[in-house]
């Protein structure tokens, strides 16, 4: 055989034993965290098995945060938000780099938490991203299958000043989109020259384009999400001097009402490092959130089933379709945690 024949035929054996060389077995054992399960109530037992371990799905990170679930994908989406990127994970694949710049698109650098936060999907099915860097909400305007770091604004100032940084959203049911704006992506906080509205909003921006300061009276909102039927809303608040979940009534036309203090977590922070982060409402209507100690598991009337704990401090969460898989955003790690 000539050398013409030869390489071609060595290059077809080199990838045949490629494909069928030996491949990770599904019953080796996967690297984990350590979890500690918190029972505070015996509903947490038919919630979580007590032997269920914290599956490391990727580490290394900067300060990871925005789980998201692509059900149709199979895949993971996730913030690393010093590094200015979204990165994504698979079964199949692992984890890389899926958006690059994600958060600030600008010229030249700049410090901070620059990068995208809270990622979810419009009704549309585009990937909506709360932008630090660039202070908006933004959407990607190419398909999830082939992502582009082109964006697209949807929303960037309220009354002519310009947000402090979108930091978490979610869509109701009929389309409107709802985002905090604490100051965590401005590279000073609450003190940088650049801030140019003097309170931290929550805000509604309705599919047919028109703003609503929907509160001023939060010192930090940061995560939210809706109960089943939409009929109330869950703020966390991330101030270490009201470490505080807050719910609200939300009317039929939208706005929040009867605002309450769903759960305190002050004397828990006192002890457990973390405070009311990210946060996302199972079907069933159990409430998964982070806050001091790792993720807690709530009812919808505010009982403490439990608490998960890692080890680590824990940003935010999120569920599959079925809702047996939660992923969680834990400082330099993504872990998966199986649910019942």
């Amino acid at each position: 055989m000539n050398k013409a024949g030869f390489f071609p035929l060595m290059l077809l054996l080199a990838l045949w034993i490629a494909a069928c060389g030996p491949k990770k077995s599904e019953g080796e054992k996967q690297e984990t965290l350590s979890l500690e399960i918190e029972r505070h109530d015996p509903r947490l037992d038919q919630i979580i098995d007590p032997e269920a371990e914290a599956v490391i799905l990727g580490s290394g990170f900067e300060w990871t945060e925005g789980p998201l679930w692509l059900e149709k994908e199979q895949k993971l989406l996730f913030s690393d938000i010093p590094y200015n990127r979204v990165h994504s994970w698979t079964a199949e694949e692992g984890v890389s780099i899926y958006l690059e710049p994600a958060g600030f698109t600008g010229e030249g650098t700049r410090g901070g938490e620059l990068g995208s936060n809270g990622l979810l999907l419009d009704p549309e099915g585009a990937l909506v991203l709360c932008q630090h860097g660039d202070r908006r909400m933004a959407k990607m305007k190419a398909p999830l299958n082939s992502p582009k770091a082109e964006y697209e604004t949807i929303v960037d100032n309220f009354e002519g000043m310009r947000f402090n940084s979108p930091n978490d959203a979610a869509y109701d049911a009929g389309g409107d989109l709802y985002f905090t704006d604490p100051p965590y992506g401005l590279e000073k906080n609450m003190e940088d020259p650049s801030k140019e509205i003097p309170f931290q909003g929550v805000y509604r921006f309705s599919k047919e384009g028109e703003l609503t300061l929907l509160l001023d009276s939060i010192s930090r909102p940061n995560g939210l999400a809706f109960s089943p039927d939409g009929g109330s809303l869950i703020i966390a608040n991330s101030d270490p001097a009201k470490p505080i979940w807050y719910a609200y009534s939300v009317s039929s036309d939208g706005d929040l009402s009867q605002g309450r203090i769903f759960y305190d977590a002050t004397e828990e922070f006192k002890t457990d490092k973390g405070l009311p982060d990210g946060l996302k409402v199972r079907k069933d209507g159990l409430i998964f959130a982070t806050g001091p100690g790792g993720v807690w598991i709530f009812d919808q009337q505010a009982k403490v089933l439990g608490r998960l704990k890692v080890g680590e401090l824990t940003s935010n969460v999120a569920l599959d379709k079925a809702g047996k898989n939660l992923y969680v955003t834990a400082d330099s790690y993504v872990v998966r945690i199986a649910l019942k």
